[in-house]
């Protein structure tokens, strides 16, 4: 849809910020542009703008567009530039070339302040529209209200303090009143918070006409996302952030409160507990998978498997409390026709399965033994080489194939490792088969003498690993070039992660033994459970060479541990190792995987540094553009840039 303006409203406050000159914008608006009046003189041309201002969502899942997935080091890519199969801007940010003359990403302060713009053109008039029934304004006026909420969230967490967008100032707005300043963060958050107070009590319980509004704002996600928002105000890159202690306004206003508030966990913890109950009072619970019929007979094992991978890949299942929908069916193919290893026999010819986005090895090193606990704590690893080679048995058939020489890293490992890791050697369950049959599914054998070896710069592996996670277990190939993929929207938040951020707000406001002790157990236990592990106190007393569950510093391992591999390839820990402020250490690693272009395991087997990258405290947070700061010098610049 267009974007609708009248005289007596200005373009918008940030795009003088954004352009060297208001009129050039303004040039570029058609003059039969339809009116503001016109707008919202109908319900049908007022809902036309409700899903403008939906449409400026940020395309979560997209490795073009989505800085989450190609900004951090979960997935790496080889890149030919002669023949570029996608945009590589947000691999850029990986690889620290962030700049402050041209910011990487830097569409999203474009627009989601002309997302900010419209939600408040929208809220200033959809109760002008004659045939639009109360109930139905209501709900669109929360549904825009909480946008309005996330787009200011998505700022701030990439920014840190912004300007806010209370209103739009009109026409007659002074030069100094259109060149605003930031707004401490504290007072960013709690704006933030207010929206969604203010959206909550009008929306929908669930989605009415799933055929139409699958994706729209209703109170679960509402609630969780309140959650989110006050479990980050409340983490270390927000609260009580000394190396934050020199940003301040010209005018001397410090924009990060450098003390710690603690206060801030506790109505964190409250939020995701109320947020628990509105999700569950609407049915939602965490996804197993359990098919009315099933045509193939199937071990626990494998449906353990499919639980862990269709919780993230079968759309709108039980436990996806929102999901993006603006995130198109094109991104999402591309997403896992990249990540795919090339698997039938048949069509290793197929020059559209390259393989370019692998995981590193320090992924595949991050999940949890078959014990539930890390590897360096499992005393039944203790002093085993876990390069050493290993062959498969029959008892390890649906993980690792029968016969096949691997190495000790990749056996005796939890349920998620496989279900989200292909490796060389892996069972890759799924794909045109179903039988279960051990001797007939997929298999991995990525050495260069292997069916899925390196065949090019650009073509096979490169770390050693695939991200199996992402691709749906129903995919295809069904011909030399063809790949027949299902579409999902790509979830921004399940209860999963609802439910490990209650466990990570109760460690934090109360330690391990407070008052929710019991409470912090059964939500992190909940999950390991589903992932066919035991609960966190029979694991490490019986497995771990530690009881560190015993104290709050290593209750906060365990659940970012946990945070980690349960949300691994979601978004979640380009973020989460922000707010942590654990960044520094987790993006300066070097990005390793296996000498590809090796035949024989002892020699394929040996650590290959692919990337050294590089994170300082600077990074935290993105540049502004230089220039928006010259044209407003209101606007200061972030620490570094």
């Amino acid at each position: 849809m267009l974007h609708i303006i009248k005289k007596q409203w200005v373009v918008g406050l940030f795009f003088i910020l954004v352009f060297n000159a208001c009129d050039d914008y303004l040039d570029l608006v058609p003059d039969n542009i339809a009116t503001i009046e016109h707008a919202f003189s109908m319900r049908s041309e007022a809902e036309k703008y409700l899903y403008t201002c939906y449409s400026y969502m940020p395309r979560d899942g997209n490795i073009a567009l989505d800085p989450a997935i190609m900004g951090g080091d979960e997935m790496w890519s080889v890149i030919d530039p002669g023949q570029p199969q996608y945009s590589d801007e947000m691999f850029r940010i990986a690889r620290g070339f962030q700049n402050a003359n041209t910011p990487l990403a830097n569409n999203y302060w474009i627009d989601l302040y002309q997302a900010l713009r419209d939600c408040n053109i929208f809220l200033e008039n959809v109760g002008k529209v004659p045939d639009l029934p109360v109930w139905e304004r209501d709900k669109w006026t929360a549904e825009v209200t909480f946008l309005k909420a996330y787009y200011h969230f998505y700022l701030v967490r990439m920014y840190g303090p912004i300007p806010l967008v209370k209103e739009n100032l009109p026409i007659t707005a002074s030069e100094e009143e259109v060149k605003v300043s930031r707004v401490p963060v504290d007072d960013c958050f709690e704006y933030i918070v207010e929206l969604i107070d203010e959206a909550l009590p009008g929306l929908d319980s669930i989605i009415a006409n799933p055929t139409r509004e699958m994706g729209r704002i209703t109170k679960p996600i509402a609630a969780a996302w309140k959650a989110k928002v006050l479990v980050t105000a409340a983490s270390p890159l927000f609260n009580g952030n000394t190396d934050q202690s020199t940003l301040k306004n010209h005018d001397g206003t410090l924009l990060f409160n450098t003390n710690d508030d603690p206060e801030k966990w506790e109505r964190a913890m409250t939020a995701c507990r109320e947020a628990i109950d509105i999700c569950h009072r609407v049915g939602m619970g965490l996804y197993e998978y359990k098919p009315e019929y099933q045509q193939y007979k199937l071990t626990d094992t494998t449906m353990v498997e499919l639980s862990i991978r269709n919780v993230f890949c079968e759309k709108w299942n039980s436990e996806i409390i929102w999901a993006n929908t603006q995130t198109g069916s094109s991104a999402m193919q591309t997403l896992q026709r990249l990540s795919t290893a090339n698997l039938d026999p048949q069509y290793f010819s197929n020059s559209t399965l390259r393989s370019q986005l692998q995981p590193p090895l320090k992924i595949a090193e991050m999940f949890y033994t078959d014990n539930g606990v890390p590897i360096a704590e499992d005393k039944s690893r203790q002093g085993v080489n876990m390069y050493a080679l290993r062959t498969a048995v029959e008892a390890e058939q649906l993980y690792v194939k029968n016969g096949y020489t691997t190495i000790e890293l990749h056996f005796n490992r939890e349920p998620r490792f496989y279900a989200s890791l292909g490796f060389d050697g892996g069972i890759w369950y799924g794909q045109g088969k179903y039988d279960n049959k051990p001797d007939d599914l997929f298999y991995i054998a990525c050495r260069r003498s292997g069916n899925q070896g390196k065949k090019g710069q650009q073509f096979g592996p490169f770390t050693g690993y695939y991200w199996k996670k992402c691709v749906h277990y129903q995919n295809v190939q069904s011909s030399v070039n063809g790949y027949n993929m299902q579409y999902y929207p790509w979830p921004i938040m399940r209860l999963a992660d609802l439910y490990l951020l209650y466990a990570e707000a109760i460690n934090e406001a109360e330690g391990p033994n407070g008052a929710s002790q019991a409470e912090l157990y059964q939500y992190i236990d909940a999950v390991r459970a589903r992932a066919g592990l035991k609960g966190i106190v029979e694991s490490w007393d019986t497995y771990a060479n530690n009881s560190k569950y015993e104290s709050q510093a290593g209750m906060r391992q365990i659940i970012q541990q946990e945070r980690l591999i349960e949300l691994a390839l979601e978004g979640q820990r380009f973020w989460d190792l922000r707010r942590w402020k654990t960044a520094t250490d987790q993006f300066s690693r070097a990005i390793e995987g296996w000498k590809v272009n090796e035949s024989a395991p002892g020699k394929y087997y040996s650590v290959a540094p692919l990337y050294q990258q590089s994170f300082s405290t600077k990074d935290y947070f993105w540049p502004i553009m230089d220039s928006y700061i010259e044209n407003n010098r209101n606007l200061v610049q972030n620490i570094g840039w």
